[in-house]
């Protein structure tokens, strides 16, 4: 997948997820050194978007999922960057607890397996949406940046 401001956001909430749920020093000094690099990367990436070194097709790139829509509610993905990026924190926090049951899925009652199958591919839709909402809207604030500099 190409880097956008949507995917690193995705990378930035998991590390937060990592350091949140790890006790082990040498892994939360990595991971403290990942998030470092992470938020150099989004602030790098930002800057060279915004004059112009990113090509504007490239600050997109869309899931583009194919799922039955019906019975498959995702949430609308609405709002600013900052209010999407929230969103996808969540997702990913609910991801994450949901994703824990599976790594013991023998301890899932069985009348329960499918209900954690179906929240995961659910939270994963809702999560590229939140993706590709942030990167939607990030294009549109540099499409008008580039805009009123003409």
């Amino acid at each position: 997948m190409a880097e956008t401001l949507g995917s690193l956001c995705d990378k930035l909430t998991i590390i937060k997820l990592k350091q949140w749920h790890s006790e082990d020093e040498s892994r939360l000094q990595s991971l403290a050194i990942q998030e470092k690099q992470l938020q150099a990367e989004i602030n790098e990436f930002i800057s060279a978007a915004v004059s112009g070194e990113i090509p504007k097709e490239r600050l997109t790139f869309a899931a583009n999922k194919v799922y039955k829509k019906e019975g498959n509610y995702v949430p609308d993905v609405l709002g600013s960057i900052g209010e999407i990026f929230s969103q996808l924190a969540h997702v990913n926090c609910n991801l994450w607890h949901e994703q824990e049951k599976v790594y013991e899925f023998e301890k899932v009652e069985a009348a329960e397996k499918d209900k954690v199958v179906k929240q995961l591919a659910l939270l994963n839709l809702e999560r590229n949406k939140c993706i590709d909402g942030i990167d939607k809207n990030f294009k549109a604030l540099v499409d008008k940046i580039s805009y009123d500099r003409e």
